[in-house]
């Protein structure tokens, strides 16, 4: 039988090595000839192999067929087509690269006519090093050699060493480690390879010709992303060529012994991993791509980096100290001791908004009034538990197993979800891990469990409802939860639970499994059991669940969905979905005051709790804790650190009393305006007894401090604006001052900055244009001609001798502070 399945390619990066191992895998659980045939370009390939696959150049929004021809043709056909369907779509995601415009040079920087080379921005962040030069490895050195080991044996020993390498990395390493592995036991490669070999052809040059035709096949490719993976069949061809010829004698070692940079025309992700971190400051690549797995790893151990440089161009700079900027994309040869001074403070100040990140990142979240709530983060794999917790999470609040399940053609079996588990367990500590148990069927579909098709998922046969017809998997998720909760503080929630007879059954699973481990004489540990609340029946018999239960998760998406009866993917009805609704509020007071009349932890895992504008409600509500994304935790810690409980406490009251939406709404604009920012006047803004020797240093430090105390996020740009100012007039005004002034959109709080110096700058060509005291204006757009009534003020204060002779003989910051806002009435 012969069938065909059409469809439209929704990755954004196309169907590269990641995306191409998923779509494999389903492919392969069927005995079947399974073959992709992309409609744009006319190319067919096998839908079993991952190569094959990738040099397809499928791109997004290609027409493509999946033409299936065999015995099991139509099962493999249904099952397919709900896999392209929902879930192919969700298996990569976008690739976050930096933006290619071109980027304006700081003034600060440009005014001491540094001897740059421009770059391709790759990986943010500024590096000081030695110049070192990676001599490239040629793989033709292998050609006329003969092997000491066979393919089979060089393929052997190079996957045990990916697979040790691989236990001992986490995130991106660990990631694309991965893909590797699937890179090197793809059925193109060795086919190819064998077939050289049967042919005639040495191991080496059966290597070589598979590179030849494969690295062919991908330049091919009208995407960027797809022709970098050519590096990644390199690196691979590498290692087995090494490993099949150790006799050979190639320049492998390359030890960094100093702060360096490194320069090289192509750097393998092995390669880079080889590297020594310690040492290793900063790259400058001539070949290499934002998505290429070398940048990815750069960017993920923070090593700035550029590309497009040719290493002709810094040649005789080797060994000599220079400084890149992956930020601005530049590379700043010979610098004079002014560039120097420059990206010193710009390091500087960079280490110093880290410090201030940090700050939040490691207080214990709670409101200025000392209300604590704890900030968690939501992961959807081990690999993302590590980062959480170094992005300020004070626990997990939502590990989503169901994604060790999915994306294969078999369940995990309990190994697996052990090592899975106990891994997260680890890296909290004595920190709380909510493990959610599989939320699995309905709208997230698992080809191998043949869950039957519904017409409305969201309310049908998925999560705890599916646990009784496979109660093996069930049983085996909660051996490896209790194998793995001696590890560490693991919680169990229970997904879309709507009635008591359900948890009770639960607990009874729970039961017989703990029975089983004892006649095992397995040692486990114990977790608390709580449920998620996104059934809203839930809220109306709090009293009961209270005393089967030790605590609740409020999932706010779903909950929000079945309180409305809204599926927010509906576009003909998306726009009803709306947490605000007073309803939804209401039911939130419901469970919070149920679970807390009966002791009970409660907290809240959904979108919500990321929603800024949300937050004094949230806090107002109650809750215990708010469980989100990784990369929002600091900004909320920072937030709540803003608000009084009290305060949000009354808020939500209002809200709940509220007739309509937009009322809500309004009400939390008027809670957001009579909230105090930072003061325009404030300790933090004054820097004295500085040592600075130029005009750009000052004006550098000063709008560089407001970066770091969260004022403004977009440095450059209101170090531009004040730029464009002073070329407008020098702001100079004699006697040994300077007001340098904006109005400007890139500062998020009005800010009075000011800077007393050691020592006289030169801040115009005027007679009187040396400077030792500087008040810089930089004010919100939204605060009218308060900038100028500002400035006026200062101006005509400053004509007096004693106010100058005030300024400049104050001991203390605070001191000044005072006496400013006295006299200036602010």
């Amino acid at each position: 039988m012969k069938l065909e399945l059409a469809f439209t390619c929704e990755l954004p990066n196309g169907i590269h090595a990641r995306p191409a191992n998923h779509l494999e895998a389903a492919c392969r659980a069927f005995s079947s000839q399974i073959t992709l045939h992309n409609l744009r370009n006319d190319n067919q390939a096998s839908a079993k192999s991952v190569l094959s696959l990738v040099g397809t150049d499928t791109l997004l929004n290609d027409a493509c067929l999946l033409i299936i021809e065999g015995d099991d043709a139509e099962q493999a056909h249904d099952t397919l087509t709900a896999y392209l369907q929902n879930e192919f779509p969700h298996c990569d995601e976008e690739l976050v690269v930096m933006d290619e415009g071109d980027v304006t040079l700081p003034q600060s920087l440009m005014n001491h006519n540094p001897t740059l080379i421009r770059a391709k921005r790759l990986s943010a962040g500024i590096a000081k090093g030695k110049l070192i030069r990676y001599n490239d490895i040629e793989l033709s050195v292998f050609e006329q050699e003969t092997a000491s080991l066979n393919f089979e044996q060089a393929k052997q020993q190079v996957t045990e060493t990916l697979i040790n390498k691989a236990e001992l990395a986490s995130g991106q390493e660990k990631e694309i480690i991965k893909a590797h592995l699937g890179i090197l036991n793809d059925d193109t490669l060795n086919e190819k390879v064998s077939g050289f070999v049967t042919s005639g052809e040495s191991l080496a040059k059966a290597i070589l010709l598979t590179v030849a035709a494969i690295t062919e096949t991908l330049m091919q490719s009208s995407s960027a992303y797809l022709k970098e993976r050519v590096l990644d069949i390199k690196d691979i061809a590498l290692q087995l060529l090494m490993t099949a010829h150790p006799h050979v004698q190639v320049s492998t070692d390359f030890t960094l012994t100093e702060l360096s940079i490194v320069i090289a025309n192509d750097l393998t992700p092995s390669q880079f991993l080889g590297l020594d971190r310690d040492y290793l400051q900063g790259l400058i690549l001539t070949q290499a791509g934002s998505t290429s797995h070398t940048v990815i790893l750069a960017r993920a151990f923070n090593i700035p980096a550029v590309s497009g440089v040719e290493i002709d161009a810094c040649a005789k700079h080797e060994g000599e100290t220079l400084f890149v900027d992956g930020g601005l994309g530049i590379v700043a040869l010979t610098p004079s001791e002014a560039v120097s001074t420059y990206f010193e403070r710009a390091m500087w100040i960079a280490e110093q908004v880290k410090a201030s990140e940090s700050e939040y990142l490691n207080l214990q979240a709670q409101t200025k009034d000392g209300h604590k709530i704890e900030i968690a983060a939501n992961i959807a794999c081990t690999v993302e538990a590590e980062s959480a917790f170094a992005k300020g999470a004070e626990g997990i609040g939502l590990f989503r197993t169901e994604m060790l399940f999915m994306d294969r053609s078999t369940a995990p079996d309990e190994q697996e979800q052990f090592d899975a588990y106990k891994q997260v367990l680890e890296a909290a500590g004595d920190k709380a891990v909510i493990i959610r148990t599989m939320d699995i069927g309905g709208d997230k579909p698992l080809d191998y469990l043949n869950l039957p098709h519904e017409h409305n998922p969201f309310l049908g046969y998925r999560a705890v409802r599916i646990y009784p017809q496979f109660l093996a998997l069930f049983h085996t998720q909660i051996r490896a939860i209790l194998h793995a909760a001696k590890y560490g503080h693991a919680k169990v929630m229970i997904p879309m639970i709507q009635s008591i007879e359900e948890i009770r059954w639960v607990k009874e699973q729970i039961a017989i499994v703990k029975a089983q481990l004892d006649a095992e004489n397995v040692v486990y540990g114990e977790f608390e059991l709580g449920i998620m609340v996104e059934i809203p029946s839930v809220a109306f018999i709090m009293d009961q669940f209270c005393k089967e239960v030790d605590f609740f998760s409020i999932g706010s998406n779903d909950m929000t969905q079945y309180l409305l009866a809204v599926d927010r993917d509906n576009d003909n009805v998306a726009k009803l979905y709306n947490s605000l609704a007073p309803s939804f509020l209401r039911l939130l007071e419901a469970v919070v005051k149920g679970a807390h009349e009966h002791g009970k932890w409660v907290g809240l895992c959904g979108e919500l709790g990321a929603n800024k504008k949300v937050l004094p409600l949230l806090v107002g509500a109650g809750l215990d804790e708010l469980s989100m994304a990784a990369p929002s935790i600091a900004s909320t810690k920072a937030q709540l650190r803003q608000l009084d409980s009290q305060l949000c406490r009354e808020l939500f009251v209002q809200a709940c009393n509220c007739a309509t939406i937009a009322d809500v709404e309004a009400l939390l604009e008027a809670f957001a305006q009579s909230q105090e920012g930072k003061p325009l006047l404030d300790v933090e803004c004054v820097l004295l007894d500085c040592d600075f020797n130029s005009k750009e240093e000052a004006i550098q430090t000063l709008v560089g401090n407001l970066g770091v105390r969260g004022r403004t996020h977009l440095v450059n740009e209101l170090e531009a604006d004040i730029w464009a100012r002073e070329s407008v007039f020098t702001t100079g005004l004699g006697n040994g001052f300077a007001i340098p002034h904006t109005k400007s959109d890139s500062i998020a709080h009005s800010s009075i900055s000011i800077a007393r110096l050691n020592k006289p700058v030169i801040w115009s060509d005027d007679e009187d244009g040396a400077v030792e005291f500087v008040i810089m204006l930089t004010l919100n757009k939204n605060q009218g001609d308060q900038h100028m009534r500002i400035f006026s003020g200062l101006a005509r204060k400053l004509i007096h001798a004693t106010f100058r002779d005030t300024l400049k003989t104050m001991t203390t910051e605070d001191e000044m502070i005072t006496f400013l806002k006295s006299e200036l009435a602010l």
